[in-house]
């Protein structure tokens, strides 16, 4: 019930919960992994600048820089003249910025792939020059390829990935006679002239930094995977709300390490470069093996894997593909992924609310227990039957303890704790068995005192069991009035219970059925004391306890 309320609010939100039982994970999640492109930046790369052979770097649309930018265009994978867009940001990217090219005709093509490292395509100028081989890809791939690079030029491409850009190597070569076009594509590229670098970026959604400082606040490590470089990705990472030493792992790193070494490597990494698709699946699996509770938010279908094995999968219905949606534990539905911060409250709210609730059962029913033993030991027999039994799990079990669980908390403090310290052990640890012991010693004070004033005072017998029966169920109301006293629905049925005990008792028939009789003014009174003394032990209670603690034996 607890989580279907919270996933019913969250819904209100923006946020789908496919799975209810997701949001007690959501409470634990420490750790969270974002596809940086199109999640955390709006996957919409420009080119920004253009370094030429003698690196100088010019401002994108200079003339100067156009040699460099069409030959990288000619390496996207199109064939002359097909009006499809690409598939890919960064081709569309340079395609745009390229402009047409009619004089250019595409013999072979061969895409970009993460394992490969680069594009390329054969194509001849007008259709009757000479076959020209253009490569464009990561720079550690496609520079040691060239002959005669020009010195600095490594620099220069490390200098732009420090500025957060993404940055394409552009190279081409002139096929020798007999030289198939097939054929080259299928060796590495080799004897290269070096041509340019194209640096593009790629814009950070305006909620990011927000969205990554609000889960570092609330205790949750966000980790970026991404497929650029090192350097460019830590830019970006920065820019985004990451730390200035940000720990920065490689997919190479990854790929070259055992299961063991890479659970080590990533359960302090703030990001990870040049990451393959299928590497995602890996570093969840990994943070998991190293404790980790797990979130992956992706839009891509080759997130999809990632998203199904982590802890709590997020897809996003605005943007994302559907193998992502499918495959995800929540869905936003919007585009803000800022509701993300407020879905981890809420699923450490589902926390608290359900460990209140089993105090209120728990502690409850062990003050009555020890009052019922107590009123054995004093009166000879037990001071509640078993009817009037019933009646107090009605009015304090039933309504209040189940409005408790599906309302959310609200308390700053707590939500402070949870950042700092694993959330079972903030919970369902000493807090609550502190929790149940004081609701267990102020219940049991609360009907003691009542039933000791009913049978000092000039009464029956039923009137005294009368008094602990109210007693036994204002205290519990009382204190579960006091712990959610901001809640509307809690005021509701703690206040509903009572006037409802009220009207049974004071109601000869019904009274008399449960074993009570009417109290008159006197007796009220009584229990109204009685309930008060309760609480104000309950204040006292921690101090007690500190003093008893400091001089218990250790």
């Amino acid at each position: 019930v607890a989580q279907l309320a919270a996933a019913r609010r969250l819904s209100r939100r923006g946020v789908l919960v496919r799975t209810p039982r997701t949001l007690e994970a959501l409470g634990r999640m420490d750790t969270v992994c974002f596809d940086k492109t199109g999640t955390l930046t709006e996957n919409k790369l420009r080119l920004s600048r253009v370094a030429g052979p003698d690196g100088t770097v010019r401002r994108a649309g200079d003339p100067e820089s156009a040699d460099a930018v069409r030959t990288a265009a000619r390496a996207c994978p199109r064939l002359n003249g097909d009006g499809a867009r690409p598939t890919h940001a960064t081709d569309e990217a340079i395609l745009d910025a390229a402009g047409d090219d009619p004089g250019w005709t595409q013999e072979e093509g061969l895409p970009f792939e993460t394992s490969r490292g680069y594009a390329a395509a054969v194509g001849r100028e007008r259709g009757t020059g000479p076959a020209v081989l253009v490569v464009k890809g990561a720079p550690e791939t496609v520079l040691p390829a060239c002959a005669g690079l020009p010195a600095g030029t490594t620099e220069v491409a490390q200098r732009l990935a420090r500025d957060g850009l993404r940055i394409i190597a552009v190279a081409r070569r002139t096929l020798a006679k007999g030289e198939k076009a097939a054929d080259v594509l299928e060796q590495p590229p080799v004897r290269l002239e070096f041509t340019g670098l194209l640096a593009l970026a790629d814009v950070a959604r305006e909620t990011s930094p927000a969205l990554v400082r609000g889960l570092r606040e609330a205790g949750v490590r966000p980790v970026v995977l991404t497929g650029d470089h090192p350097q460019t990705a830590r830019a970006i990472a920065v820019d985004l709300g990451w730390p200035e030493d940000a720990v920065v792992v490689t997919g190479d790193e990854l790929a070259a390490a055992d299961r063991t070494a890479r659970s080590r490597m990533l359960r302090d990494a703030d990001v990870v470069a040049r990451v393959a698709p299928e590497q995602k699946l890996q570093v969840v699996e990994s943070l998991r093996d190293a404790g980790r509770v797990v979130g992956m938010v992706g839009d891509g279908a080759n997130d999809a894997a990632a998203i199904r094995a982590a802890d709590i999968g997020v897809g996003i219905s605005a943007r994302g593909s559907a193998a992502a949606r499918n495959a995800a534990d929540l869905v936003v539905t919007g585009d803000d992924l800022l509701v993300l911060v407020e879905a981890v409250r809420e699923g450490r709210a589902l926390w608290h609310s359900v460990a209140d609730a089993i105090a209120i059962l728990i502690g409850g029913n062990a003050g009555e227990v020890g009052f019922g033993i107590l009123g054995t030991v004093l009166g000879g027999a037990a001071p509640l039957s078993t009817r009037q039994m019933l009646l107090v799990n009605l009015f304090t079990d039933l309504f209040p303890a189940m409005a408790v669980a599906v309302t959310k908390t609200g308390d700053a403090e707590q939500e402070a704790a949870d950042a700092g310290a694993p959330l079972g052990t903030a919970v369902l640890g000493e807090p609550l068995i502190r929790q149940i012991r004081h609701r267990a010693l102020t219940t049991a004070l609360g009907a003691t005192a009542a039933w000791l004033l009913g049978r000092f005072t000039p009464g029956t017998e039923r009137r005294s069991t009368t008094m602990a029966l109210c007693a036994v169920v204002g205290t519990q109301l009382a204190q579960t009035l006091a712990d959610r006293r901001d809640s509307r629905l809690v005021q509701v049925t703690s206040l509903g219970s009572a006037a409802a005990l009220v009207v049974l008792v004071q109601t000869p028939g019904a009274s008399r059925l449960f074993g009570c009789t009417p109290l008159g003014p006197v007796a009220w009174t009584c229990v109204a004391a009685a309930i008060t003394l309760a609480l104000a032990g309950q204040r006292a209670l921690p101090g007690i306890e500190d003093a008893v603690m400091k001089y218990w034996p250790k």
